[in-house]
């Protein structure tokens, strides 16, 4: 199936190329297996020995959910890096998938491996998912990009597309895979998710080369060869050591030579991560050669990576604290029917679908009547309203802990406490992905969207570290996690509140 004209003129997939729909096909299968995942790691991994899991501690589970979920975040910044300067963005895109797919292969070969081998095979599926995801997740995004070189409101329109189906994918695969996990075997479910990353897979090998023409075949090379050639052995040669030095620790923490707390790396890494954003900044206003405006506005960068971090930590309880509490303490119960727990992990996905074209034309509407939010105010309000899903869970959990655990809530609870998260998220996600464009001095634009999920990264950390402590034998945890979570969210966005002002004059100019 070819076409005659040049992939970016095509108007043939409603009135865009026909290569954004397999795009739209390959990360909605991708986000089909990455979200149909992570709701079962936490179930599974805290899941008693005779009940087919791993017998882990709660709080180790989630840590081990929230260093998985910052690596994934993590590895898009090499992920990237080894696209434009050794791969091209097509085979990084394929290898990715292939890894991807071989790790939820190995996950599922870990549940007839037998206890002793078992756990090396499922945490080497981790790591595999995390390598494939920096590969893949960057550079499709690039290359839809790339569809549209001439910018503009069709290229938002592309972006929205295929935005749509990320959260389809996560949507879909989070009521299959829990579904299957919960009710038929864990490894069932994990399986589902490998079927899903297949079929992603399947689709970019047989639609990329007649769908996408030569887009993302090649890197952009330096017009001295020897430059090129060094510059590819300087990847080509980093990504070998680090491959070797991750194996090494991986078969020594395998064999047991070396013991991981999953707890304490969880809390080594916050420091390390919020330590590199820190250096970059103070590099770059140091040595950057930025320009008094540029500092201000990178200045700007900063503050919003703080908070992001804050809504980060806090919204990415979803797969840890609140998974657990519909788990344990929600009346699934419907009609005779047990609501797996993990399909309250497609709430959210349901609402950015049913919502996102509302807040598109809320924040257009208030810009032709001279009533537009700035960033930060948009921040605040995203930051208050992840607040007010927290304080709902409070409530909630305050209800289990006075009747001694005999009680189960109301579904809804977790439900609408989703609904504000989701609209938090609106209100903040997609306005720090525009305010890394706008702010950033063009030379770092790419390492500041680089820094934008680094803040994704940190969240994931914080919050696989406080998401574990929802426990049926520790009742007196679950309020303080909830409430700790609400006070955070709502202090921060006071802090924010009194900073708008003074951040509206550094963004002076700033459209």
């Amino acid at each position: 199936m070819s076409t005659s004209v040049s992939p970016s003129n095509d108007r043939s997939f409603f009135g865009h190329p026909k290569g954004l729909g397999l795009l739209f096909m390959t990360e909605m299968w991708e986000r089909f297996s990455y979200y149909g995942l992570r709701p079962l790691l936490v179930l599974f991994m805290a899941a008693a020995l005779a009940d087919g899991g791993f017998g882990f501690a709660r709080p180790q589970a989630s840590a081990i959910v929230g260093i998985y979920a910052a690596c994934v975040y993590l590895a898009s910044l090499p992920g990237g890096w080894i696209a434009d300067r050794w791969l091209g963005l097509r085979r990084a895109i394929l290898i990715g998938a292939v890894l991807i797919t071989a790790g939820h292969l190995a996950i599922g070969v870990s549940g007839v491996a037998g206890e002793g081998v078992g756990k090396p095979f499922f945490f080497l599926g981790l790591v595999l998912i995390v390598l494939g995801t920096g590969l893949l997740k960057p550079n499709i995004s690039a290359i839809v990009g790339d569809l549209y070189p001439e910018g503009g409101a069709r290229r938002d329109a592309g972006f929205s597309i295929f935005y749509m189906g990320i959260n389809t994918g996560a949507f879909i695969g989070q009521l299959v895979t829990g579904y299957l996990g919960e009710r038929v075997s864990w490894h069932w479910g994990f399986g589902a998710a490998g079927i899903g990353m297949a079929f992603g897979l399947l689709s970019f090998w047989l639609g990329a080369r007649p769908l996408l023409g030569t887009l993302g075949q090649d890197i952009v090379r330096d017009p001295d060869a020897t430059v090129q050639a060094r510059r590819e052995a300087t990847v080509r040669n980093a990504t070998v050591g680090g491959l070797a030095v991750l194996a090494l620790v991986f078969v020594l923490a395998a064999t047991g030579v070396v013991a991981l707390d999953p707890q304490a790396i969880g809390g080594a890494m916050t420091f390390v991560l919020v330590g590199i954003a820190v250096a970059f900044f103070a590099y770059i206003f140091a040595f950057g050669g930025l320009t008094g405006d540029e500092k201000k506005r990178s200045g700007v960068i900063f503050v919003l990576f703080v908070f992001a971090a804050i809504f980060w930590a806090a919204f990415e309880q979803a797969p840890t604290s609140l998974q657990l509490f519909a788990n344990d303490f929600t009346d699934r119960n419907l009609f005779g029917f047990a609501i797996p727990a993990t399909w309250f992990q497609s709430v959210n996905s349901a609402f950015i679908i049913l919502f996102s074209p509302v807040f598109a034309a809320l924040w257009v509407g208030m810009a032709k009547r001279n009533l537009e939010f700035s960033s930060p105010t948009k921040f605040a309000l995203g930051l208050a309203l992840a607040g007010v899903g927290f304080l709902l869970m409070v409530f909630a959990a305050n209800k289990v802990v006075a009747s001694g655990g005999s009680v189960l809530v109301s579904p809804w609870w977790l439900i609408c406490s989703y609904l504000f998260q989701t609209l938090g998220e609106l209100c903040l996600s997609p306005v720090g992905l525009s305010s890394m464009t706008k702010l950033s001095p063009r030379r770092y634009v790419g390492q500041m969207m680089g820094i934008w999920f680094l803040a994704a990264s940190v969240g994931n950390l914080v919050a696989g570290l406080v998401g574990g402590h929802v426990d049926p034998t520790k009742l007196e945890q679950t309020p303080a996690v909830f409430s700790g979570t609400a006070i955070a969210l709502f202090v921060a966005t006071a802090i924010l509140g009194v900073m708008i002002v003074p951040i509206r004059k550094m963004m002076a100019g700033v459209k």
